[in-house]
């Protein structure tokens, strides 16, 4: 199952897509799915298939990447957050600060929590995944660097694109990540190259903080990061999930 996030008639609601028709769900799809209509995908506005809720991310989570920065690997995940007010819709602009002097993309794969979960086992992990999407980890590099804690530079509006939608059918373990600037690949890794598995990943932060139906933990970014400019488009492609397009500009 596709599970979208649409704009119809001005109107927000949660949808089941298929075959280009998007099955408009009752309410939200964190419990029973129920449906009430339904209407054509070219009819519709995509939006990130998330809503404010909290995002955690894993840092270093790459053998690729962590080789490529010459990084020891971690002995336990390593994680942060980026504010709700970060989420960008697909085919939106990522707004380039003034200021800011390097603007990275990092393609990554993440998971929507299904529901409230607190201290989770690993064995049970599968029990509060809705299930997976694309996101893209914009940073800003030069503010990074400079403040060493990750907050300011991860944290702008615009620098978490979500989406196209949530893919609830796939195994995330063995999955293909590729990133595209311009049309050209530069980022290219699988989800078998992982330091901490989603299992582990998610025990882990469950144990920290407390999860909730919408939550996303994104599942970091392997090897290949680089820079964005005013005028790109960057596209993060995972196999069995979808690709989700953003293009960067100003204010």
């Amino acid at each position: 199952m596709k599970i979208v996030r649409i704009l119809y008639q001005d109107k927000i609601f949660w949808g089941d897509l298929e075959n280009d028709i998007v099955k408009i769900i009752k309410g939200n799809p964190f419990g029973e799915i129920n449906y009430q209509g339904s209407v054509a995908l070219d009819e519709i506005k995509l939006l990130a298939p998330v809503e404010k809720n909290k995002i955690v991310l894993a840092g270093l989570n790459y053998l690729d990447h962590a080789k490529e920065l010459g990084m020891d690997i971690p002995d336990e995940p390593i994680i942060f957050l980026k504010p709700n007010s970060s989420i960008l819709n697909p085919d939106e602009k990522i707004i380039y600060p003034s200021g800011v002097k390097r603007l990275d993309y990092e393609a990554e794969l993440a998971l929507v929590i299904k529901k409230k979960g607190r201290d989770i086992e690993i064995a049970d992990i599968n029990d509060f995944i809705l299930g997976y999407t694309c996101l893209n980890d914009v940073t800003a590099r030069d503010l990074q660097s400079k403040d060493i804690q990750w907050t300011r530079a991860k944290s702008f509006d615009t620098f978490c694109p979500v989406g196209p939608w949530i893919e609830t059918e796939i195994d995330p373990d063995v999955l293909e990540i590729k990133c595209y600037l311009n049309g050209e690949l530069k980022q290219s890794s699988k989800t078998t190259n992982f330091i901490f598995s989603i299992a582990e990943l998610v025990s882990f932060i469950s144990k920290i903080m407390t999860l909730y139906p919408g939550d996303i933990i994104s599942t970091g970014t392997p090897s290949g990061v680089g820079q964005m400019n005013i005028g790109d488009t960057v596209e993060v492609e995972i196999e069995g999930v979808g690709r989700l397009k953003n293009y960067v500009g100003d204010r």
